[in-house]
């Protein structure tokens, strides 16, 4: 017994390592709620499962997206790798060439050098040659930002020819892949589409009458001087434009190159060299409509070819409201005993203002039938070109007054009569005007005019007007050749028939423009013409006749193919 309590007491009296420790220097610093003076126990495994637990989840996780990325996206992620180092890049078309009828190149490609080196596309190159400009026109180039990168990736065609075909000229760029390193150098470049180079252009101009039309024009225009010129050549049975020039122009490579010089010029000249006087020009046509209202009056059965007026140089209106008071209408002479070839000869204006207006027991036109048969010869609307820019032009009319002077409405006989010799409100174009003589001409046959044949289809409407009336207008028109306004186109190596017209413009009837209009050759013809010399001195006695002869004498001795039978 005294052995088992003995050991019971010696159990009883073991001493703790804090007991050992705790004396009275760390007593008052001791905090059992900081943990001091208590036994840490080991972690247990229960407590590391939510740990284990996070890191699958997050494992499951990544392994899921990389599966992702590796199966379901790897196409996208490989092409978006792949541009990261393959571009691709613009293989510029050739520019198809416009050529004239007798194939001589006016517009061409070169190649585009800058600062030592050749661009990736061809400049634009144009004939030198004068009086092409508007048909022509231009293009506007490619163009790159200030750090290098294309913002402009193709020709574009802006004015002209270059513009009205620039789908057919133009072609279809083609694309390249270009591989490069990370210094962005070049590795290897592959084909992905082949350029389709653009289709050749045949205009129906002749080269050489363009250049020597223009000429003539041009050096008439500042010797007199006019504001201006235009003059057009058209085959009668086609409608082929063989020359249509307009002066003063632009140079097409001025306005490609950036010449700010010239275009600087241009912008300031007052002559306006942008405007193609030949399709956008509208001027007073003067006596050049009177065979026109010829062909109107004779149809119209207002008179025959053998009815006669007389022109004592002026046509006098009595007042109705002011007896004893006369408007009076002036005729440029007094011409005597005139039929209608003769009128049509001597351009009296007399005997148009009879057969416009009426006078006395003469009965007239008047205007409503004035204005149906000028639109019948195409006068009033575009004529159908394809080139840019054509205007309408004006046929005078009650409504057109209305309109125009509201505060003067009321149309008068006085208006009629002027409408009658082409002056008043009218407006022509000279491609109107070289579309309507074609149509005397051939016989009432109006044409489209055109300047190339293989995109632009032939298109006409016929005049109804009967071939015999039509061919006392144009006898009219060769005895204005032979003994009238138009006998300085008297040659002998081709007969011409022609009609002059001197239109009064301004407030004060000081300038004129000056016309010339007709056909050749006479017996047999093959093609008309216009000439418009705009704006000079109305006591200068050169104009569209001088043009048109000097152009003739040219033609006999360096293209006379156009002046035979």
């Amino acid at each position: 017994m005294m052995f088992t309590r003995r050991k019971k007491q010696h159990k009883d009296t073991l001493i703790s390592p804090e007991e050992i420790l705790l004396d009275a220097s760390n007593l008052p610093s001791f905090g059992p709620n900081t943990l001091e003076g208590k036994l840490n126990k080991p972690i247990g495994p229960k407590s590391l499962q939510p740990l284990i637990l996070l890191i699958l989840l997050t494992g499951i996780v990544l392994f899921a997206r990389t599966g992702q990325l590796m199966v379901l996206g790897s196409e996208q992620y490989k092409s978006l790798s792949e541009d990261n180092r393959l571009g691709h890049s613009v293989l510029f078309a050739e520019r198809g060439i416009i050529y004239d009828r007798n194939g001589i190149e006016l517009a061409w490609n070169i190649p585009h050098l800058i600062d030592g080196k050749f661009e990736e596309y061809d400049e634009r190159s144009y004939a030198t040659t004068t009086g092409l400009g508007h048909i022509l026109g231009y293009v506007r180039m490619p163009a790159r930002d200030s750090s290098g990168v294309l913002f402009r990736e193709g020709i574009e065609g802006v004015s002209g020819a270059e513009l009205v075909f620039d789908e057919i000229l133009r072609g279809k760029s083609g694309t390249k892949i270009v591989e490069t390193d990370a210094r962005m150098d070049v590795v290897s470049e592959g084909l992905l589409e082949k350029p389709v180079s653009g289709e050749a252009l045949h205009l129906t101009i002749d080269l050489r009458l363009q250049e020597a039309l223009n000429r003539f024009i041009g050096e008439l225009a500042e010797q007199v001087p006019f504001r201006g010129g235009a003059g057009v050549i058209m085959d009668i049975e086609t409608g082929e434009i063989l020359a249509m020039t307009s002066y003063p122009e632009y140079s097409s490579s001025a306005l490609i190159s950036g010449d700010t010089e010239k275009i600087a010029s241009y912008n300031s000249d007052p002559r306006t060299p942008y405007l193609n006087r030949t399709l956008a020009g509208q001027y007073t046509p003067g006596s050049i409509v009177k065979p026109y209202m010829a062909s109107a009056a004779l149809n119209e059965g207002i008179v025959k070819p053998e009815t006669s007026f007389v022109s004592t140089g002026s046509l006098r209106l009595a007042n109705p409201y002011t007896p004893g008071q006369y408007a009076v209408f002036t005729d440029w002479k007094a011409h005597g005993v005139v039929d209608l070839r003769r009128a049509l000869a001597v351009s009296s204006n007399v005997y148009f203002y009879y057969i416009g207006g009426g006078f006395g027991k003469q009965e007239g036109l008047g205007i409503s039938r004035i204005e149906k048969y000028m639109r019948m010869f195409g006068f009033g609307s575009p004529t159908g070109i394809v080139l840019e820019g054509e205007r309408s032009g004006t046929i005078p009319s009650p409504k057109w007054k209305e309109e125009t002077f509201p505060t003067d409405p009321t149309w008068r006989i006085g208006d009629t009569y002027n409408t009658s010799i082409g002056q008043y409100g009218f407006q022509v174009t000279p491609i109107q005007a070289v579309r309507a003589i074609a149509a005397v001409a051939n016989g009432g046959n109006l044409l489209t005019p055109r300047i190339e044949t293989q995109y632009t289809p032939y298109t006409s409407k016929k005049i109804d007007i009967p071939e015999e009336y039509f061919r006392i207008v144009r006898a009219g028109m060769r005895d204005g050749v032979l003994e009238g306004t138009a006998k300085g186109l008297d040659v002998s190596y081709t007969t011409i028939a022609g009609k002059t017209g001197t239109a009064e413009v301004g407030t004060s009837k000081d300038h004129v423009h000056s016309w010339v209009t007709g056909f050749f050759p006479y017996e047999n013809p093959k093609y008309a013409f216009t000439v418009l010399m705009e704006y000079g001195p109305r006591k200068n006695v050169l104009g569209g006749v001088y043009v048109m002869r000097n152009f003739l004498d040219w033609l006999h001795v360096n293209a006379p193919e156009y002046l035979e039978n």
